[in-house]
């Protein structure tokens, strides 16, 4: 793969930001032609899949951010002379060719492309359906842009393919694919890894969890379940499970205002028997399956816990690895949930919404990884290079 200069993926980027804004109007009516065809039975999917005047601001932001960043192949991660005079540096590389799966969300089309490109990468976007239109104008800005500057359009692919066709290309792609990102939940992961034959970066499965401790402030507690719960329930961000210490002074008074401000916001609540004795009109849970669940939903549930040993295990059992919190005073509690929870995202004190790659500092992201391998957490623009040992030698022979 040819190496792009600094200058000219920033000049591409910057030819992508006018496309989009003289494309803005095709951009909308485009969305709104999905929106009418896709309907809102499925309130989350349809949250994602809006790309308003707001939605199309965003991805022009995250495109200057993006441009304004280091190239990531500048970076050296080592460098040392032997003492047989071979000089060694180990310098990133891109990855190659990056296919990305993803339902709804036409922003991930922009946001993916942008970071894979300034990374040297070539991207294949499979994005759902029901997003296609909005789709099409997108990756025609970004072709645009392409062979203003004299580069082919591969750099950025829109596959539009059934699942049947995606399967095939899957176990035959029709170019070499170094890496695949599911964006997705438990099936479309499990499809994409039965049929893959090159590895594949695990994303955006949630199903978040939050224990709250007895030293907890109640009130600090009752906002961040709030935020985390309703600020947005289509992110894989979003709170799902809340488990509360028996130990919580007034626990009977305590249930029923949490039950209560959560009931205001139209939350659906579940709880284990422990709990239905104090909230009698909670539905109680009778299958083991439902703490494995990701939402998606104004749904919740609520389950009472002996200690934070407990809920650590609980956990490391139901969650989906992506982002756990524990709500304390106590410091030296708060740093071992953090240390034993096998969660990308552990927070003291604060809402799970947070792990997020512009919340977090990264800026644009890829997906957010629950893989340990190659990374975990948002995938910016630093994840999506890999390395590559440059040896510099005068003859030398082993």
């Amino acid at each position: 793969m040819n190496l792009l200069t600094s200058k000219i993926k920033d000049n591409v980027l910057a030819t992508v930001i006018e496309q989009l804004e003289s494309h803005r109007n095709e951009i909308i009516a485009a969305n709104q032609e999905d929106l009418k065809a896709f309907g809102k039975d499925d309130q989350a999917m349809y949250d994602r899949l809006i790309a308003d005047e707001s939605k199309v601001r965003e991805m022009i932001q995250a495109i200057e951010e993006i441009k304004e960043k280091p190239d990531p192949l500048d970076y050296v991660k080592s460098e040392i002379t032997l003492e047989n005079g071979l000089n060694i540096v180990n310098k990133a590389a891109p990855f190659g060719t990056i296919m990305i799966i993803y339902e709804s969300r036409p922003d991930v089309t922009i946001e993916a492309a942008v970071l894979a490109f300034k990374a040297n990468n070539k991207i294949l976007l499979k994005g759902g359906k029901e997003a296609l239109r909005t789709n099409e104008v997108l990756v025609k800005c970004w072709h645009n842009a392409l062979e203003a500057h004299g580069l082919e359009k591969d750099w950025v692919r829109l596959l539009k393919m059934s699942r049947t066709e995606t399967q095939a290309f899957l176990k035959s792609p029709d170019v070499p694919i170094d890496l695949i990102v599911p964006r997705g939940g438990e099936r479309l992961i499990a499809f994409v890894k039965e049929n893959a034959n090159c590895p594949v970066l695990v994303s955006g499965r949630g199903n978040n969890f939050i224990y709250v401790a007895p030293s907890a402030n109640w009130k600090q507690s009752l906002k961040v379940i709030l935020n985390a719960k309703t600020d947005k329930i289509s992110a894989c961000n979003a709170l799902d499970k809340i488990m509360i210490d028996k130990r919580i002074p007034d626990i009977s008074e305590k249930l029923k205002e949490l039950a209560d401000l959560l009931k205001s916001h139209q939350v659906e609540l579940w709880v284990d028997r422990d709990t239905k004795q104090f909230l009698p009109d909670g539905a109680l849970i009778t299958k083991e399956e439902i703490w494995y669940e990701e939402f998606l939903a104004l749904k919740a549930c609520i389950a009472l816990v002996n200690n934070s040993k407990e809920a650590i295990e609980k956990i490391n059992l139901y969650s989906g690895g992506h982002s756990s919190a524990i709500m304390t005073t106590d410091t030296d509690e708060a740093k071992t949930f953090m240390e034993q929870v096998d969660s990308g995202a552990v927070y003291h004190n604060a809402s799970t919404r947070f792990t997020d790659g512009g919340q977090m500092g990264v800026g644009a992201e890829l997906a957010i990884s629950t893989d340990k391998l190659h990374h975990r957490g948002p995938l910016g623009l630093e994840q999506l290079v890999t390395n590559k040992y440059y040896v510099y030698g005068s003859g030398q022979i082993r």
